[in-house]
């Protein structure tokens, strides 16, 4: 049964503003990193567009609990509104608290395994849980079974652009703007990024169910299996379709997504190496290849590689099934 899974990949997005970082005057501001890649013998520093691990990890979680509905898994009542709070929207807290009869007395271990029970979401994608429990105040984290990190630009392969806009008012079209209205021919500037992103990401699909504290599952083997079955289509949805900033006027032109798959049977982790480095994907079969030197009976290890974006989704289709072994 695979233990945990990482992905590392190029993913070709034209002409998206996913993320920004706000606005200056009519301007709006992209999202701009500084990263240190080695040329030849030298090490550089580049300013790239990027859009956040934290915004990924929203669009996983928004296509996560859709998964939830449609197939009836649980979800708390904060996630089931897409509250940011998750469990500890004031509601869905109350709720769980009076359904599990938790009082002062009550451990933390088992705090966590009532929200595990209770929610896919806050067991998959991690919540720290605070709140009072029988007059206690608590503070209990859950770890985040999914690790996203930034979406960065490669260096010389991903280029921003400034655009011109106005609102169109098809009457007193010579009036001005009056910004406290949001009245009148307002005239902005929005940007559009362009280029080919390094994605890396962790998925530890052993955490799934498991308590923090006891290190024991909560969950039967049945539900188990049908958490990381939704867990992983939620994560080809994230690339299928990547949610975020002025989608409705600058939906992503989503031209490619190549790179490796890499998967572990064991407890030695699915090895991850950045496109930021160009042999990325030689790196993790090399990584591969020796972490299984160290199993001298098995092949813990596993590394399948993809050169578009419907090779991705067919080897996520891959891993579901192999999931359930």
């Amino acid at each position: 049964m695979i233990q945990s899974l990482s992905i590392s990949g190029l993913l070709t997005l034209e002409l998206h503003a996913l993320n920004n970082e706000g606005a200056e005057g009519n301007t709006m501001m992209t999202r701009m990193v500084d990263v240190i890649v080695k040329d030849g013998s030298t090490a550089k520093k580049h300013t790239v567009n990027a859009i956040s691990g934290d915004m990924f990890k929203h669009i996983f979680v928004e296509h996560l609990i859709a998964e939830a509905k449609t197939h009836n898994l649980p979800l708390c009542e904060g996630c089931q509104v897409f509250n940011p709070n998750r469990i500890c929207y004031d509601p869905a807290w109350k709720a769980v608290n009076e359904a599990n009869g938790w009082n002062k007395d009550t451990k933390d271990s088992e705090i966590l395994s009532g929200v595990i029970k209770a929610c896919l979401v806050d067991d998959a994608a991690g919540i720290l849980i605070t709140g009072e429990v029988g007059g206690k105040s608590r503070s209990v984290a859950r770890k985040s079974s999914i690790e996203f990190g930034w979406v960065v630009g490669r260096p010389t392969e991903v280029s921003t652009e400034s655009y011109f806009h106005a609102k169109y008012v098809p009457e007193g079209r010579g009036k001005g703007s009056q910004e406290s209205s949001n009245t009148g021919q307002n005239i902005f500037h929005r940007p559009a990024s362009s280029g080919r992103y390094a994605v890396v990401l962790n998925l530890d699909l052993y955490k799934i169910g498991r308590n923090d504290i006891t290190l024991q599952y909560d969950l039967t083997p049945e539900a188990r299996t049908a958490r990381i079955g939704a867990v992983l289509r939620a994560l080809a949805a994230t690339f299928i379709k990547p949610t975020g900033a002025h989608r409705n006027t600058q939906n992503p032109h989503i031209v490619d997504f190549e790179g490796v798959v890499s998967l572990s049977r064991s407890t030695l982790p699915a090895p991850l190496v950045s496109p930021l480095n160009h042999d990325f994907a030689g790196e993790v079969e090399r990584i591969a290849a020796n972490l299984n030197k160290l199993s001298p009976t098995t092949t813990p290890i596993s590394v399948q590689p993809f050169t578009s974006l419907s090779g991705f989704v067919e080897n996520i289709a891959t891993s579901i099934g192999d999931s359930k072994g």
